[in-house]
């Protein structure tokens, strides 16, 4: 039993908070605590089903489910029209990767290993991508600020450049699944012995879902006094907890293969998570926005568009040369904690 798992005791914890109108903020905390485990299972039984249906629509489950927990909370956050914090923790999610997930998984693995090699090939590939992620999501927040009058055109330009964004996603899965070599499918599944039966993995994963819906229904609605009470902003709690609270599994196993000097497979967690964010997570809740009746346009203020260029730059320089040190984990980390600080004092300084 993974450790994580013993943090489902806060999930009855934070269903007699909520039921009993504890204060706001022990059931701001016991349902963020509950929802890491339950993320873990979720990963878990995604991964025990991926292997069932074999490497290629496997692939596919585990693209399409990797980020279901945050998706999930987001989608909340949207019914609840607090879009100012589903955009923080898209960025958020984006930047946790691509610093603080691969900055933890380089330093930790390279204390261990020393200097690590990685395909330089996919590395350039990803970090590519991410260029192209941060021009799909700049241009809408720039372009929108000339359009803005008109509120229609700048909901138009956002839906028909999520429209791109995924059509873009779903050619660099295929693109993927053509290039997949021998080498890295066992490499995909070295981290988990799975003991799970087909049956057992669906269940699993329903409750999974479920569980994470309702958690994220009481901790959507604590932010606002938990953060009044803390003197934090949404803004904050957007883009750095909730990104942590809903990948922190995925962010364990990602340290993990780096520790065992399996970088190419950390990188391709770390990375894999921060374009599906992006590219997939980001377009597809625009449009179900749209439904909800909440449309979420892809308008970013300023400083989410600095910190994302600024990751996705740093990472890129890092990752290209196909070998990574524990100094250079130790400037990803830094560039995070940098960032996190800035985005806790802003309020004070607007």
């Amino acid at each position: 039993m993974r450790p994580i798992y013993f943090l489902l005791a806060f999930l009855p914890i934070a269903v007699l908070a909520e039921l009993l109108h504890w204060p706001p903020l022990v059931v701001f905390a016991a349902s963020a605590l509950a929802v890491v485990p339950l993320a873990g299972l979720l990963g878990e039984a995604t991964e025990v089903l991926a292997d069932k249906i074999g490497p290629r629509f496997g692939g596919l489950l585990n693209a399409t489910l990797g980020n279901a927990a945050e998706l999930i909370i987001t989608i909340i956050a949207i019914s609840a029209g607090q879009l100012t914090l589903v955009r923080a923790s898209i960025i958020g999610s984006v930047i946790g990767n691509i610093l603080l997930v691969l900055g933890a998984s380089i330093l930790l693995g390279g204390l261990k290993n020393g200097v690590q090699r990685f395909s330089r090939e996919n590395a350039g590939i990803d970090a590519t991508m991410l260029i192209l992620a941060v021009i799909a999501i700049s241009v809408p927040s720039i372009f929108s600020v000339a359009i803005e009058p008109n509120k229609l055109a700048v909901e138009e330009l956002s839906l028909t450049t999520a429209a791109v964004m995924l059509v873009i996603y779903g050619i660099s899965i295929l693109y993927q699944f053509k290039l997949k070599t021998s080498n890295s499918e066992p490499a995909a599944t070295s981290h988990s012995e799975h003991r799970w039966n087909s049956r057992v993995a669906l269940v699993v994963l329903a409750a999974s879902v479920v569980g994470i819906a309702i958690m994220s229904e009481f901790l959507v609605g604590s932010v606002e006094p938990v953060t009044k009470q803390l003197g934090m902003s949404e803004f904050f709690v957007g883009i750095i907890i909730i990104p942590i609270i809903g990948n922190v599994a995925e962010h364990l196993v990602a340290v993990q293969v780096a520790r065992k000097d399996q970088m190419d497979l950390s990188l391709s967690i770390a990375n894999g998570s921060s374009l599906q964010i992006a590219l997939f997570v980001a377009p597809v809740l625009v449009f179900i926005s749209l439904l909800m009746g909440n449309p979420l346009t892809l308008e970013f203020n300023n400083f989410e568009l600095i910190a994302l260029t600024a990751s996705a730059v740093i990472a890129a320089f890092i990752s290209v040369d196909g070998r990574s040190n524990w100094l250079e984990g130790a400037m990803l980390l830094a560039v995070y904690t940098i960032l996190a600080l800035a985005f806790f004092f802003l309020p004070a300084l607007i």
